[in-house]
Order: C-alpha cells, then sequence, then structure tokens
C-alpha cells in the first residue's frame, strides 16, 4: 500500500511539474533574454511555486512580514527542512531574490534555464576558491535592492533539528556591509522530510525575524554573528507546527 502510494505520488507531483514547466519555458525564456536584471523571470518562477503549492494541497502562511523593507537588499538565512522551504519562501516573502545554489541545478532542462535567467547564484560546494569565486561574480551583477538566499545548514535536516550553520553567506554579508535577514520555516518537513518520496498536505508557516546590521562585524568575528542568527532562527522555530488552530 505505502508502495502504491509513493508511485501515485510521484506521478500526480511529476505531472504537474511538467505541464507548470513546458507552460513557463515560453515566457521566463524571453524574460530571460530581454531582462538584464532577471526580476521578471523570477515573478513567473512564482507561478511555478503557486501551481506546486496548489497541487501538492499545501497552504502557506507568514508572520511579521512587516519586518521586510521593501528596496533594501538582505543576506536572507533560513533554516532548511524540506524542498517545500523553497516553495513556501519564493511564494510568501513578497520580494526579489536570488539563490545560492549548486551548481549541477544547471544541468535540469528549462528548469535549470530559469534558474540561470533569473540571475541565481551558482557554485561548486566541492571547490571552496571556485565557490567563493562564482560568489563574489554573482553578488556583484545583482540588481539593486536585489536579496540573496543561503540555506545556512547547507543542506535539508536529516532529522527535523536546526543545524550548525557554515559561514559563506555571512562573510559576504560582512564583506559587502549587507544586513541579514533571519527566516525561520516551520512545518514542511511534516509534508516532505529529507529522503522521503510521500507527500503529505498540510501547511508551511514562515517567521521573519528583526533585521541584524553586519557593519559592526568582521571577518575574525563572523562567528557572533553566525551564533545570534541562529539563535533568533532558533527562538522561532516550531518543530510541532502544524497549522492548526
Amino acid at each position: 500500500m505505502k508502495s502504491l502510494l509513493k508511485v501515485i505520488c510521484i506521478v500526480w507531483l511529476g505531472f504537474w511539474a511538467a505541464i507548470a514547466t513546458f507552460i513557463l519555458c515560453f515566457f521566463i525564456i524571453p524574460a530571460g533574454l530581454l531582462s538584464r536584471t532577471g526580476n521578471l523571470a523570477f515573478s513567473l518562477s512564482k507561478l511555478w511555486a503557486y501551481t506546486m503549492l496548489c497541487a501538492s494541497f499545501v497552504r502557506t502562511e507568514i508572520k511579521n512580514k512587516d519586518k521586510i523593507r521593501k528596496g533594501t537588499s538582505y543576506i536572507i538565512i533560513s533554516n532548511h527542512q524540506s524542498h517545500y522551504d523553497i516553495l513556501a519562501l519564493v511564494t510568501r516573502l513578497g520580494i526579489q531574490f536570488r539563490w545560492i545554489i549548486k551548481k549541477e541545478l544547471l544541468k535540469i532542462p528549462i528548469f535549470g534555464y530559469g534558474l540561470h535567467a533569473s540571475r541565481n547564484i551558482f557554485i561548486d560546494r566541492s571547490n571552496t576558491a571556485s565557490a567563493i569565486e562564482s560568489m563574489n561574480r554573482g553578488f556583484n551583477r545583482l540588481p539593486k535592492g536585489v536579496s540573496v538566499m543561503v540555506f545556512a545548514e547547507g543542506t535539508r535536516s536529516p532529522d527535523g533539528q536546526i543545524h550548525e550553520f557554515k559561514k559563506g553567506g555571512f562573510v559576504a554579508a560582512i564583506q559587502r556591509n549587507i544586513p541579514i535577514l533571519p527566516v525561520t520555516v516551520n512545518g514542511s518537513r511534516r509534508i516532505l522530510p529529507k529522503k522521503s518520496l510521500i507527500m503529505k498536505p498540510g501547511k508551511i508557516q514562515v517567521v521573519i525575524g528583526d533585521p541584524i546590521d553586519t557593519s559592526d562585524y568582521t571577518i575574525d568575528t563572523a562567528q557572533e554573528l553566525i551564533d545570534k542568527t541562529r539563535k533568533v532562527i532558533i527562538a522561532n522555530f516550531d518543530p510541532d507546527y502544524t497549522g492548526k488552530k
């Protein structure tokens, strides 16, 4: 029975992902070619995320959205519980941002081009020097007012806990004097945990923490910034969140 449910889930979501990708490619590809900022391509990608949320019967909500100052560039630091974190963040934050993501995603037909057209930052996670160089190039070509999203744990949590944060995004924030926007995602692991192919309908909550000024930090004190950001994200973390009142 479980195997049958897995097959049904894969076929259902695969069908909608294929349909959404096929239709949107006719808009995202021209948008990528015509737009020098990638903003239009990013906005169109939200339609893909909305489609997948609807097909999954997943609802989302956001708390403290008023803490985001529109027009301000942030390094957005979020915990990472599930692939559905991406869909919730894209549709709920309401601002233009780009991802720091592994370069392997560029190889996915159409979808990979859409990510490139949106001016996301691709890195080789196996080569630290190359990754830093790619990040610097990516930051240099970002449009004014656009933020960068980082899953500071580096990968999805295997057990639902918030694990240690990697330094990359924080170093970039310090070097470029960009404020940190701490974001906590609740409930996504109940919908699709790591290594699972069976999706469960439910609700995801995105909680915005107070932005953190990075002007007083240096590379030598980066760990203090990491610890402060992680504490904010953990303070808003609810591992038992179900979306039910």
